[in-house]
């Protein structure tokens, strides 16, 4: 803190800016949106799987089966793969951070200029406005009707009106008016430090994907080591050879680990970023993608999103007997006295130019009050909308505001008043309607036709006249546009999940109320995105599931949005929604194929135990199986366009193909050594056998999990089954496996391969229907 006094004809000179640059009285920027590259490096590579999985290629490497070794080849290309996948990532989203940073006014040697946030220094006179963010923590030096939202700190959403020599806190939204602020702790000093984005932190549930997904790392963690201790020591407990015992040890946990799922998941989501980033859609979490490809409910705020946002003044029709001259050029005053900068007021000042006027008090425009007001040559006049100007609209001023309405036109009263006071001014009078039209956005149909389409409910919640707000709906194709009701006639207490069940266009809403309705679509059960641009759409997107914001929008909401369309462009919002579906579908389908592997392994661990014999694999010959029916299809899968909308079946996707296909293998196996006792097979023609059963039901999995098929996923799983055949023919020395162009050996594998898939199905169905239907899934 600081009792110095800035000038504020001045601001701080060079000199003194430099000065405190040096004694480290600076501000700091919010924290990056990405990990930093060591961070990726790091998180990436020191991971418990990789501890794991380096222990136990040492443990091969003592045996001198060198080539054994191959899986650690396998995990060091996957970690590869995804270090450069967020590497990729991390500087399209930076780059665009860059694009979309937040900008201070700083005066400094008697100019206002926009500098980052990290240059602000102590002393520092900071020029603010509506729809921003303040930075550092400061102290009101002058006001023109200063309202701030504090509710981050205090929780409370009511505005609070600030005066000269008041506090004000970093992470504060300005609501409404102008002011200067003096910055009185920057850096670690303020308390937006200590908030550490609050607006985004506790807001959001994590990942369900991740969270499933790591739910499954965290119990295989718990197993995967004692069960291998187990079945080591049972294996030299037998009487096999130590270095029998590690390769089979070393096949089981190598099998049981799932580190392509979460490589996959991550590098799906990073590549999700980065090919929005190429559409100009700066994604700020990216759990957030595969929020909004769960949505189902899509509220928007009418101006910016339906509508171009480029409003333009058509004409003041006046009020009784007021003459027209009269009233524009009383209109034209009050513009020029309020001085708001939102989109309403430049139509009005841009349409009728500046005017001299010296305002005696001013009440700038405020989201939660919608009107704004002067006190200047002995009057006192407001401009807003009408239910909140008068306690009760007259019958004929508001018939004809729901005719011209009807027409399209967004209606402001100009209105003469005793006094300005809040919440409604004193006695008012009207002196006439102002006329502003917004045209729809050019692509405006056609993009919510495909929402539709794509089984997303469309609501909009807006601050304007309920029947202009459903007209525009309607002209943009809007289901529903006529179901509409003003909420500024519901009353304190309004029964919110009555609204949302009955109505689609929502007018006259406070910021309070936009808030109460999403929470109640998500109460109804569904996922809701919010989109908006000003700051009376903070509380909404703060409570919404998922929150979009235009460039051109205020401060506070970029801030706060989960993606940020940084060209104000909403058809992006198609591309956010589909490349949302995209990764997620196919994480869902393709997860299942990881699976699979660490069940079957799971379960033989457990069965070889107690059993006479060894595991049935040995390391090396896992990796046709890994690579050719896991690894290399299923990323050629995740890339794969699927658009269809998400039903949450991620744990049903992997029940009704991985359990079947895991209980084959061990089944199959099971019957392989049997076989192996009964016509004295040794190990390395029951583990080749092994090696083909479990490769052909794997095979078959991988082709239900890439329906529906198509010529390219015929193609890969075609190639897939071929190089496995390669490596049959070709390889089998590398990969441990014997020539199985033998008759006699024919007899026992071919009646097992062309049972496989009638087994496969049959247990497949017979699992869904009986045991899947009976479980309740989320």
């Amino acid at each position: 803190m600081t009792d110095r006094t800035t000038s504020l004809e001045q601001g701080l000179t060079a000199a003194e800016v430099q000065a405190r640059i040096d004694a480290g009285q600076q501000n700091e920027p919010l924290p990056p949106l990405t990990r930093s590259t060591k961070q990726i490096f790091r998180d990436n590579l020191l991971t418990l799987f990789n501890l794991i999985n380096v222990i136990l290629g040492g443990l091969v490497f003592f045996t001198g089966s060198y080539k054994n070794l191959l899986f650690l080849g396998v995990i060091v290309m996957n970690t590869a793969i995804g270090i450069f996948q967020e590497l990729r990532s991390k500087r399209q989203v930076d780059k665009l951070a860059i694009l979309s940073a937040a900008k201070s006014q700083l005066l400094r040697d008697g100019q206002v200029a926009a500098h980052d946030q990290a240059d602000i220094v102590q002393d520092e006179v900071i020029q603010v406005t509506r729809g921003d963010q303040l930075p550092v923590d400061g102290l009101v030096r002058e006001t023109t009707g200063l309202e701030v939202d504090e509710s981050q700190i205090t929780g409370e959403a009511d505005p609070v009106i600030k005066g000269v020599g008041d506090a004000i806190v970093s992470g504060s939204v300005i609501l409404g008016g102008h002011g200067l602020i003096q910055a009185t702790a920057v850096g670690h000093g303020s308390f937006i430090k200590q908030l550490a984005r609050s607006a985004k932190s506790n807001r959001r549930t994590t990942s369900q994907l991740l969270t499933i997904i790591n739910r499954i790392i965290k119990i295989l963690t718990i197993t995967i080591i004692p069960l291998g201790a187990a079945l080591f020591i049972s294996t030299l407990l037998r009487g096999e050879s130590h270095t029998r015992a590690i390769l089979g040890t070393v096949a089981a946990m190598v099998g049981m680990i799932p580190e392509g799922l979460v490589l996959l998941t991550s590098v799906a989501l990073a590549a999700g970023a980065f090919t929005l980033g190429r559409h100009q859609v700066l994604v700020r979490e990216l759990p957030a993608i595969e929020a909004l490809a769960r949505v189902d409910v899509l509220c928007l705020d009418k101006t910016g999103t339906i509508t171009s946002g480029q409003l333009k003044f058509d004409h003041v029709e006046p009020w009784a007997t007021a003459s027209a001259d009269k009233v524009t050029a009383t209109l034209a005053q009050v513009v020029t006295a309020i001085n708001d900068d939102n989109e309403t007021a430049q139509a009005l000042r841009t349409a009728l130019g500046p005017t001299k006027v010296t305002a005696t008090k001013v009440l700038p425009f405020s989201s939660a009050r919608k009107w704004s007001g002067a006190s200047f040559d002995g009057q006192s006049v407001v401009i807003g909308a009408p239910e909140f100007i008068y306690q009760t609209v007259p019958a004929d001023l508001k018939q004809r505001i729901q005719q011209l309405a009807q027409q399209g036109f967004r209606v402001l009263v100009m209105a003469r008043v005793s006094q300005l006071t809040t919440p409604k001014p004193t006695d008012p009078t009207t002196l006439g309607l102002i006329l502003i039209t917004d045209e729809l956005r050019p692509h405006a149909k056609n993009t919510f036709g495909y929402f539709a389409n794509q089984d997303v409910a469309l609501k909009v919640i807006s601050g304007d006249n309920p029947v202009t707000v459903a007209s525009i709906a309607d002209r943009a194709g809007i289901a529903g546009a006529q179901q509409l009701i003003d909420m500024s006639t519901v009353g304190t207490t309004p029964d919110y999940d009555q609204l949302v069940a009955d109505y689609t266009v929502f007018g006259r809403v406070t910021p309070q109320q936009k808030a109460g309705l999403i929470k109640a679509y998500q109460t109804a059960g569904h996922t809701v995105a919010m989109t908006g641009d000003g700051v009376n759409d903070l509380l909404a997107m703060r409570q919404s599931d998922c929150s979009i914001a235009m460039a051109t929008g205020s401060e506070a909401t970029k801030s706060l949005a989960d993606f940020v369309l940084l060209e104000s462009n909403f058809d992006a919002m198609i591309q956010v929604l589909n490349e949302g579906r995209r990764v997620i579908n196919n994480i869902e389908r393709v997860a299942a194929l990881y699976l699979i592997k660490t069940m079957y392994s799971v379960a033989l661990t457990l069965i070889f135990v107690f059993m006479s014999h060894s595991y049935p694999f040995e390391p090396i010959q896992l990796t046709p199986i890994s690579s050719l029916m896991v690894g290399i299809p299923t990323f050629f899968l995740a890339l794969q366009p699927d658009y269809t909308r998400i039903t949450g079946r991620f744990m049903k996707q992997v029940m009704e193909i991985a359990v079947p296909a895991a209980i084959c293998v061990v089944g199959y196996i099971l019957v392989i050594d049997m076989l192996g006792t009964e016509f004295q097979l040794d190990f390395t023609v029951t583990s080749t056998l092994n090696v083909l059963m479990t490769g052909i039901i794997s095979l078959n999995a991988l082709l239900i999990a890439a329906r529906p098929l198509n010529r390219f996923k015929i193609g890969l799983v075609a190639a897939m089954a071929s190089l496995f055949v390669v490596c049959f023919l070709f390889a089998g020395k590398i990969f441990s496996l014997v020539n199985l162009l033998d008759w006699h050996l024919a007899m026992i594998y071919l009646p097992l391969m062309l049972s496989a898939y009638p087994v496969f199905i049959g247990l497949q169905n017979g699992l869904g229907k009986r045991v899947l239907s009976k479980i309740r899934w989320k």
